[in-house]
């Protein structure tokens, strides 16, 4: 099995060079492959500030990729609670919310992540 970068991600996903795009779907289909949360929070952020992918685009291409029999997530029920919520959140709070499964809340300054996230389960999000 091989860790792979965020470039290596994001060319697979994006397609956006002819050459490493390639590189990257062969890799993907042909070798098992391990993604920390760290490059798929990375991921979201090159594809939405760099690609211009909504929320909702990244969420159905992380699904995608996940569903691969070759893939294997550092921790898929941690992304599968974070794409639930990621549309509506973006998929970094979203993710910082489900990493912090075992908390009774998630304090924040940032009013419109509390307002949105309000009482989601399994973690409430307030402001401090």
């Amino acid at each position: 099995m091989l860790a792979v970068d965020t470039n290596v991600v994001v060319r697979y996903l994006a397609g956006d060079d002819p050459v490493q795009s390639a590189k990257a779907r062969d890799l993907f289909e042909d070798t098992p492959v391990w993604i920390s949360t760290t490059v798929l929070l990375e991921t979201a952020w090159v594809l939405r500030k760099a690609r211009g992918y909504r929320p909702e685009q990244i969420a159905w291409s992380f699904r995608l990729m996940a569903g691969r029999s070759t893939v294997t997530l550092q921790n898929p029920e941690v992304l599968a609670r974070a794409l639930e919520w990621t549309g509506r959140l973006e998929f970094a709070d979203a993710l910082h919310l489900a990493e912090a499964g075992s908390c009774e809340a998630m304090v924040t300054f940032d009013r419109d992540f509390a307002r949105v996230a309000g009482k989601a389960e399994p973690v409430p999000v307030r402001t401090l």
